[in-house]
């Protein structure tokens, strides 16, 4: 049971934090509860959970700016769990980072089942489909360590939807990535709240890769169509 994955969940109810935690440990999975952001960030300083399920209503800090640190800051999958059930609560938490956002009141098993999918691409893509470390352009990503270094040396962390996006192009040189191929990839609900985070997230990447938006070199927009990832990978 120790090498199973490590599922951090953070809600201030503790109905909800016991329900959670009998389903995914009943499902092979470690599970460490918090009730408070606070406890929570205290103990990321001793532990490294594989997946975050966190609540938008904190009693002590806002759930959307904790969203945005760990997917700057952390390669764990993260999982909003909210009663905002509005369409921009939910673009907001995709662009702000979050892989996935399910709305309270919510079925456990289908809890288990999203935190299976978004833990099963990075281990299929490090495993089979590729190794964990790829380079183009004189650029490194390493999907073990969620990083990215430059051609300078400069490392730049990777938040898990990054690293899920980047995998896909590298996986994918040179060829068209439509939209509907990105989100057989990656998951998630058709529409146009995925369209916006997928945006997002690759504006960011274009950013961590140093593009010029309006020359990209590595992530080119084919308008109407998706993207192509122009470099070569080794």
């Amino acid at each position: 049971m120790t090498d199973a994955p490590l599922i951090a969940i953070l809600d201030d109810e503790p109905e909800i934090r016991r329900l959670l935690s009998a389903a995914l440990e009943d499902a092979g999975f470690r599970t460490q509860g918090f009730g408070r952001a606070t406890e929570f960030e205290a103990a990321l300083r001793r532990i490294t959970p594989d997946a975050c399920l966190i609540d938008l209503g904190l009693p002590d800090r806002d759930g959307l700016a904790l969203v945005h640190r760990l997917a700057t800051q952390s390669g764990a999958a993260i999982i909003i769990i909210s009663g905002r059930a509005q369409v921009q609560d939910r673009v907001t938490g995709l662009e702000l980072g979050a892989d996935d956002y399910i709305i309270k009141p919510f079925e456990p098993a289908e809890v288990v089942a999203r935190i299976r999918a978004r833990l099963r691409r990075p281990a299929t893509a490090q495993g089979r489909n590729g190794p964990a470390i790829i380079r183009f352009a004189g650029w490194t990503a390493d999907f073990d360590r969620y990083l990215l270094t430059a051609p300078d040396g400069t490392e730049t962390p990777l938040s898990h939807a990054e690293a899920e996006v980047l995998r896909m192009f590298t996986d994918n040189p040179r060829r068209l990535i439509t939209r509907g191929q990105m989100l057989e990839t990656l998951g998630g609900t058709a529409g146009d709240s995925f369209d916006r985070a997928m945006d997002v997230r690759i504006s960011r990447l274009r950013s961590k890769l140093g593009e010029d938006p309006k020359n990209p070199r590595l992530i080119k927009t084919i308008y109407g169509a998706g993207y192509i990832f122009l470099a070569e990978t080794v």
